[in-house]
Parts: C-alpha cells; sequence; structure tokens
C-alpha cells in the first residue's frame, strides 16, 4: 500500500485527507495522479498536477517523476503563501 496525503487547501479542494492505494506493480508519481483522475475525476487530476503543487516522499521533496515502493507515504503539499 502507498499512502497518498493532501495538505491544506488541497485537503479542502479534494474533500480528502488522505487514500491508501494498492502496490501491485512498479508506480510513477504520473502513474499516481493518472490513477486518481481516472478513479476520482478530472479535476483531481488538474489539482495534484498543478506546477505550484510540490510532492514529498517519505518527507522529502520530490525533485523528479520518481518510482513508488510499497510502504511510501506521498504527501501532496500546496503553494504556499505569505504577508
Amino acid at each position: 500500500m502507498i499512502k497518498l496525503v493532501f495538505f491544506a487547501s488541497l485537503r479542502e479542494e479534494l474533500g480528502c485527507g488522505s487514500l491508501q492505494v494498492e502496490f501491485k506493480e512498479q508506480l510513477r508519481l504520473s502513474d499516481i495522479i493518472k490513477q486518481l483522475e481516472e478513479k476520482k475525476g478530472k479535476h483531481w487530476g488538474e489539482v495534484l498536477g498543478g506546477e505550484a503543487v510540490k510532492i514529498a516522499i517519505n518527507k522529502e521533496i520530490a525533485l523528479n517523476d520518481e518510482l513508488l515502493s510499497d510502504g511510501c507515504e506521498v504527501a501532496f503539499l500546496p503553494p504556499v503563501t505569505g504577508g
């Protein structure tokens, strides 16, 4: 299983704080977003695939379309705003 976590405005926009994804074969970050878009709707793909969204794998920012492993946690982080 892979745990997906959605923070702050992403959680509000998607109406979901976390999900578990079955791990059957090698997956990349882009595969996860594509699967969510297919299962949950186009809106999910648009929100999670946005340029400003950062993704962390096991609490480290992912720099590429990295391969995921069973048991990892993938966190989707919204753009940070300040004031």
